[in-house]
């Protein structure tokens, strides 16, 4: 177990996976000034945890956040005279949340690594993995005739966990669906359920031809 800070936000945030992130608030300036005075780049390192309850900023502020999150590092940073930042993070592993502490300039919480869940079936992972990716680049191309376009996507990764990550990073879901993503017990399960989110959304777009068709995000990973 281990102390990180943590950055609650209104998103959610995947290992591999590559997020620009905003930071303009008091407490996650302090959170990136502490960050970029640690001299090796690899232990910059924090908690990103989606809220459960309450905002971000404003006058009612968060009420909860989920315990699942991720720890990412910080790989790229620029700072504003005014003192924002526009950095990147890079997630690393899926953390749980025990002890929060909120009485310095921004949380800190006792965390532990999740991994994902150990008694699978790589072989039927591997195949759910190819079943999932042929899935969305049907998506991709029932999206592409509607938009009357190419609807563009980063590459994707062969690893089935990193897989499952990057498309739940990409697809088009809610901030809970992504929360129950996240917190899957392995990438099997993770495949499955998106796979089955494509196909609804598929069907709906069948259903419902006139509709606009919805962006598919474009997510950069990260191996390392």
């Amino acid at each position: 177990m281990t102390s990180v800070p943590v950055f609650p936000l209104n998103a959610v945030v995947f290992p591999g996976v590559v997020t620009p992130l905003h930071v303009f608030e008091d407490r996650y300036r302090a959170l990136m000034r502490d960050l970029l005075a640690i001299s090796d780049p690899a232990d910059r390192v924090f908690a990103i945890v989606a809220i459960r309850e309450g905002y971000e900023v404003g006058d009612h502020g968060m009420q909860s956040m989920h315990r699942t999150g991720t720890l990412v590092q910080l790989t790229e940073s620029e700072r504003y005279d005014d003192g924002r930042f526009d950095i990147e993070v890079t997630g690393r592993h899926r953390v749980v949340l025990n002890t929060v502490d909120g009485s310095g300039d921004y949380l800190r919480a006792e965390c532990e690594f999740l991994a994902d869940g150990g008694d699978r079936d790589d072989d039927a992972t591997e195949e759910e993995a190819a079943r999932t990716l042929a899935t969305f680049e049907t998506y991709r191309e029932q999206l592409s005739e509607l938009r009357g376009g190419p609807v563009l996507a980063g590459p994707m990764p062969n690893d089935p966990t990193y897989l499952s990550y990057s498309l739940a990073a990409t697809c088009l879901l809610s901030q809970a669906e992504r929360q129950e993503l996240l917190e899957a017990p392995d990438a099997g399960t993770r495949l499955q359920m998106l796979r089955r989110s494509l196909l609804e959304e598929m069907r709906a777009m069948r259903a419902l031809p006139s509709l606009p068709a919805t962006e598919v995000a474009r997510t950069r990973w990260s191996p390392n």
